[in-house]
């Protein structure tokens, strides 16, 4: 008679399961609707704010709002007047999440400082409302992007080339930097699977590089928008000063290709992604930094299905499968 065997996968599951009373604590804090009075309705802005921005001549009094889904944190509307359409962001700052920061000061900053770059939305206004942050602006149009990841790889060159004045805080810089970071997010997971990837830790070393530059934090495909004049780049809460790679990274990650496209890059997807970022002292770096980010990766996944994302845990064993 062959005996079963579990899989890693299976492991995984039941490392999830057994602290399942921790998630269930955990899960609200995933939610819009946990974080306080000024983000209490899922459906509308609340009332006071629309007043506010009223007064401020931000809306027209015969506004409309529709509710903008895809966002995994925030409240996002879209306005819509007699004139044209905006987004309005209600930020959740009750959620701390370890990976990506949520700073409605820094998302205004960048759109301020990129007014004419030509990928990034223009800023209308920002402002405080009760105990959460706002940001409104232009409403960009287009769709979450799907393939032709050449397109993406253009894009973050052009970010990456500019001189913009941001105080943006200093990001991961070296193999150093990114072992501190992914093993704090590491030590506030509480599932069994957590020492599985303790032992996977890579042993690689990679120094730090001097060449700097603003980084998105957060480019993945939900946060990339596609149209007939090209991509725009949306939810700039989360970025740095600091290492280029720290983008490919993020877009190229399995994980997050799985969570918002539905599958990973394929190989062929990933190196006409490096051939056309055209730089590759940046892209052989990466390639040396890959299996630090990929752990880093492994371990935010494992973190967020701890707590109230289910949906992360394909992420774990798909980022390890690249290790």
């Amino acid at each position: 008679m062959q005996l079963f065997q579990p899989t890693r996968s299976d492991r995984f599951a039941r490392a999830l399961d057994l602290n399942s009373r921790a998630v269930q604590v955990l899960a609200t804090f995933d939610s819009p609707a946990s974080s306080g009075a000024a983000l209490t309705d899922p459906i509308l802005p609340p009332p006071e704010l629309v007043s506010h921005l009223r007064v401020l001549g931000h809306t027209q009094p015969s506004v409309r709002f529709e509710t903008l889904y895809g966002g995994r944190t925030n409240q996002v509307w879209k306005v819509l007047d007699e004139t044209c359409s905006s987004v309005l962001k209600l930020y959740d700052t009750a959620f701390k999440n370890p990976l990506f920061r949520n700073d409605a000061t820094l998302e205004a900053a960048c759109l301020r400082a990129l007014n004419e770059a030509g990928f990034a939305p223009k800023l209308r206004a920002s402002g405080s409302f009760e105990n959460a942050h706002w940001v409104l602006y232009d409403h960009a149009p287009g769709a979450p992007w799907r393939s032709q990841a050449d397109s993406v790889a253009k894009l973050l060159r052009k970010l990456h080339g500019l001189s913009v004045n941001v105080d943006a805080p200093n990001g991961c810089n070296g193999s150093d930097d990114l072992a501190r970071n992914g093993q704090s997010i590491l030590d506030d997971c509480h599932s069994d699977f957590a020492e599985f990837l303790n032992a996977r830790k890579p042993d690689i070393h990679v120094d730090p590089t001097k060449k700097l530059s603003l980084v998105h934090g957060d480019p993945v495909p939900g946060n990339i928008l596609v149209d007939t004049t090209g991509l725009t780049l949306i939810d700039w809460q989360c970025p740095s000063f600091g290492d280029p790679c720290e983008d490919l990274a993020l877009f190229l990650s399995p994980a997050m290709q799985h969570i918002y496209r539905g599958s990973p890059l394929s190989q062929s997807e990933i190196q006409r992604f490096l051939t056309a970022y055209e730089d590759t002292e940046i892209t052989n770096r990466y390639l040396a930094l890959q299996p630090w980010y990929a752990w880093r990766m492994a371990a935010y996944c494992l973190w967020r299905s701890e707590n109230g994302a289910p949906d992360y845990a394909a992420g774990v064993e798909l980022e390890l499968a690249t290790l």
